[in-house]
């Protein structure tokens, strides 16, 4: 199913490409869910001319199979990319291409990179051999080294607008997508991901707010936490953190995820709010495998359970 919000993306893109003013290196950003590993499939196979590529990225889509196609994640069991591979693709793309075309290579997520292999990338993303076409995926610029993000052409996909988001989703499965869609920061592939995930998001709503009633412990909360997926547990948490934020305003703005106890609400000081969240955000920018979760969850939680004291002075 085409991803009709990348329009404008797309009618740019062939632009360039008419003009033949298109970038060698793209670095493609946005928050998870709005398409970005499915806009650079469809990149890949327009810049190969693949007969199937559509009108615009599709979803869910394939990893384009070509001779001069190497897409690049971490290996299975691993979290971070690793130099040896960057190695063998900048070998792969300075070998003549098959088609006569050029090379292509997608990068995801790119912020999985080692240091070494960020830097073993950088020549090849300043001058690509021939027609090599490098794009890189990432959620988050500060995950990703400056040298990295100075060679690249940055392209931000946003989330389409609530309705835009709404109709699509109702077309591609009738459901009622507004809660998931505004969990997921109206990104529709997102809100895919939530809806399939919504029972551990309600068991997380009702852990946390047991948590700060002193009803559940928080070493055994963060054993279950930690067996989840860490992104979404750190992004699920900032997002809750945030409409706790205008519950204790008393902004009545968001739909929060769980009822607070007013005893709990009020001995949380607005600031040890803040600077939890701004914890919350950090983790989420640091790579994977470079924190203990288990340690970090636990944490997290035993602060929760005592209010929040002392989060103002120091994260």
């Amino acid at each position: 199913m085409e991803l009709s919000w990348l329009n404008s993306f797309v009618e740019n893109w062939n632009t360039q490409i008419a003009q033949q003013r298109q970038p060698h290196a793209v670095l493609l950003l946005g928050p998870p869910g709005v398409g970005k590993r499915n806009t650079a499939a469809w990149m890949a196979a327009t810049a190969l001319q693949l007969p199937d590529r559509g009108a615009l990225p599709r979803h869910p889509f394939d990893i384009p199979q070509h001779a001069d196609m190497h897409w690049i994640e971490p290996l299975e069991g691993k979290a971070q990319i690793s130099i040896d591979q960057i190695r063998e693709l900048v070998g792969e793309l300075s070998l003549t291409s098959y088609s006569g075309l050029g090379k292509v290579a997608v990068i995801s997520p790119a912020n999985a990179l080692t240091i070494n292999a960020a830097n073993s990338l950088l020549k090849t993303l300043e001058e690509p051999p021939g027609k090599a076409l490098i794009i890189l995926v990432s959620d988050s610029v500060a995950r990703l080294p400056a040298t990295i993000l100075s060679r690249c052409q940055r392209v931000t996909i946003q989330p389409p607008q609530e309705k835009e988001a709404m109709d699509w989703l109702n077309r591609f499965r009738p459901a009622e997508w507004l809660p998931s869609l505004q969990a997921a920061g109206m990104a529709p592939l997102a809100a895919i991901e939530a809806s399939e995930s919504v029972d551990s998001r309600d068991g997380m709503a009702r852990d946390f707010a047991a948590v700060a009633s002193g009803k559940a412990a928080p070493l055994e909360v963060a054993s279950r936490w930690a067996k989840l997926d860490t992104d979404f547990v750190l992004e699920w948490l900032s997002r809750l953190v945030q409409q706790v934020i205008h519950q204790a305003a008393g902004s009545g703005a968001s739909t929060i995820d769980f009822h607070l106890e007013g005893t709990v609400l009020q001995r949380l000081d607005s600031r040890n709010l803040f600077c939890y969240l701004e914890t919350l955000n950090q983790l989420r920018n640091q790579a994977q495998g470079s924190f203990n979760v288990q340690v970090t969850l636990e944490s997290l939680l035993i602060d929760w359970s005592r209010g929040l004291a002392g989060k103002a002075e120091g994260i």
